[in-house]
């Protein structure tokens, strides 16, 4: 049997811009967009709901 995945819908806060939006079914580690500012955030918790900022990216030149 796979392990249970947490999933959260309700209310979050962007912590760029504090604006207030709705998530639906999102789990741990999704990268989701402020409707708000448009920076992107990573859920880092679901119980209780957590985002932060999320990673950049590092371009890869093929090295």
């Amino acid at each position: 049997m796979a392990p249970e995945t947490k999933t959260y819908t309700g209310n979050a806060e962007c912590p760029e811009c504090f604006a207030v939006f709705g998530l639906i079914e999102v789990i741990q580690n999704e990268i989701k967009q402020c409707p708000e500012c448009g920076v992107e955030l990573e859920v880092i918790n679901v119980d209780p709901i957590a985002l932060d900022l999320a990673p950049e990216q590092k371009e890869d030149w093929g090295e």
